[in-house]
């Protein structure tokens, strides 16, 4: 199959495009953080002489930094350092760290006791995101699609993660459910009692839903709080991820979330 298992590519590109001087500011605030990353404090002047332009061309994109907590004036009014912002970046970034290497081994064993590709994946605005993908003794695509996004709606991986939210913000991330097959889901109110059935088993199933052939089978992975926070699936041909395999898998890939889950705290409070 050409298709990855589970995605379409990436994410859809921003309808505004970014103009020459767009790009010009951004590359002047990132400039200023690796200033600041390197010398720890300094005021708009120390900035602007590092960067090589005008002190009121460094201020404009520090007050746009510090007005998001990116940056942040020391005691000394007028001096600058990283902010708290900052952590909440590294901290979101080293979570997923976190995730892929406690999720590895058992991903590499979860593809070798099924022989199907195994992803895992996280929720990522309104489309799940590949984190990391092994792929088994069966599988036939070489591509690494780790990186990609996946629509929710039409993946088991996407129904895990939906089940994990609560109906306000599953209005926030649900758009417009778009068609794949004649098996995709379209309308909201099957979506959502798919959704309660995901909550109730334990796990998600999509045949056909994405892609025609396709099947793929998700449990969900949760952390310390017990909250879903990313989805592991088995994904092969339907040829192949028959009926009468889904019991044997279905147990395989739960068990395998369970035992991320446990990795990261779930069940040790």
């Amino acid at each position: 199959m050409s298709k990855a298992p589970e995605a379409i590519g990436a994410a859809p590109a921003t309808s505004t495009a970014i103009t020459g001087r767009g790009v010009q500011s951004v590359d002047r605030a990132l400039g200023i953080l690796e200033v600041l990353a390197r010398i720890g404090e300094a005021g708009v002047t120390e900035i602007a002489a590092e960067l090589g332009v005008h002190k009121s061309t460094a201020f404009r994109p520090v007050a746009t930094l510090e007005a998001h907590r990116l940056v942040e004036q020391t005691v000394d009014r007028g001096r600058y350092r990283l902010g708290v912002g900052i952590l909440r970046l590294a901290g979101a970034t080293t979570a997923r760290l976190d995730l892929v290497q406690e999720a590895r081994p058992i991903c590499r064993k979860l593809a070798s006791d099924t022989g199907e590709t195994v992803n895992v994946a996280v929720l990522s605005e309104s489309s799940a995101l590949y984190l990391d993908r092994v792929a088994g003794s069966s599988a036939l695509q070489p591509h690494n699609w780790v990186g990609q996004h996946i629509p929710l709606h039409a993946t088991s991986n996407g129904k895990v993660l939906l089940s994990g939210l609560d109906d306000a913000r599953l209005d926030r991330v649900l758009g417009k459910l778009a068609t794949y097959t004649p098996r995709t889901i379209t309308k909201r109110g099957p979506l959502r009692a798919e959704l309660e059935r995901v909550r109730e088993q334990g796990y998600a199933v999509a045949v056909d839903e994405l892609e025609v052939g396709l099947t793929a089978v998700a449990a969900p992975i949760r952390n310390v709080h017990g909250d879903v926070v990313a989805s592991m699936s088995v994904s092969g041909p339907s040829f192949r991820l028959t009926p009468e395999r889904f019991d044997e898998v279905v147990t395989l890939v739960t068990e395998a979330a369970i035992e991320v889950s446990h990795r990261l705290g779930w069940g040790h409070r």
